[in-house]
């Protein structure tokens, strides 16, 4: 009889990688954060608050860099068991 080799089974994505996971997520939702507000009291006035510098780059910059972070926690080699 032919002994059946035994596999450890794991998962897609590695036990430390979620720590790293959930920061990706906090500095995406930090991103949308910032994007929020600028909105004028009266529908009838226009506000040029919307035009300002953490809404236009800032908050895009940093959403970004959240999902670019998330990309590297999910596709990172983890570290060898010796």
């Amino acid at each position: 009889m032919a002994e059946k080799e035994t596999k450890k089974l794991s998962f897609a994505i590695p036990k430390e990688s979620y720590k790293h996971l959930l920061i990706g997520f906090g500095i995406v939702i930090a991103g949308y954060l910032l994007m929020m507000g600028g909105g004028a009291d009266n529908p009838e006035n226009f506000s040029q608050e919307i035009f300002s510098f953490r809404r236009i780059t800032l908050a895009p910059v940093t959403v970004i860099a959240g999902f670019a972070y998330i990309m590297w926690a999910i596709m990172r080699k983890p570290k060898k068991e010796e």
